[in-house]
């Protein structure tokens, strides 16, 4: 989970040096930084959920938390994470997820990274938005590389 994952990339919690480093190499390279940038920093994040409803306006909302913080000097940038095993939404339904928008990067993306970059006037990339499915791929990709070496890769590590 993702809460277990920042606390383990913190350095809390336990675990052993060797765990941490695992959780923390999942991440792709441009998060890792911006979450090391972040903790070293004292960055603010603010965090927009809405469960599972799609369609009740959280893109827009961050998008205009955004706008408000930057006429007041901030510099801001988005990430969105969704919870999907898709690895990116071109495959998804439009029927059910709305249409797909196309980085300049060539990532495939939902419509609120277009609102994102509309209202914060910024360029986003294909890693501004993460996904389970990318995490999954990238574990796996990780596992087949025999990166792992003999240990038990698991959702949900138990002793």
């Amino acid at each position: 989970e993702s809460s277990t994952l920042l606390f383990g990339i913190r350095g809390g919690g336990g675990k052993d040096e060797d765990e941490e480093d695992g959780l923390y190499d999942i991440l792709p390279s441009s998060l890792r930084e911006l979450v090391e940038e972040t903790i070293s920093s004292q960055r603010k994040i603010i965090v927009v959920t809405g469960g599972v409803l799609s369609g009740i306006g959280k893109g827009v909302t961050a998008s205009s938390i955004g706008v408000l913080l930057r006429a007041m000097g901030l510099r801001v940038t988005a990430l969105k994470i969704d919870p999907y095993l898709n690895v990116d939404a071109g495959t998804m339904s439009p029927f059910e997820h709305g249409e797909v928008f196309v980085l300049d990067d060539g990532g495939e993306t939902d419509l609120d990274l277009g609102n994102y970059e509309r209202f914060l006037s910024v360029s986003l990339t294909k890693e501004s938005n993460l996904s389970t499915g990318k995490i999954y791929q990238s574990v796996i990709e990780r596992e087949r590389m025999g990166d792992y070496l003999g240990k038990t890769v698991q959702v949900v590590p138990h002793a």
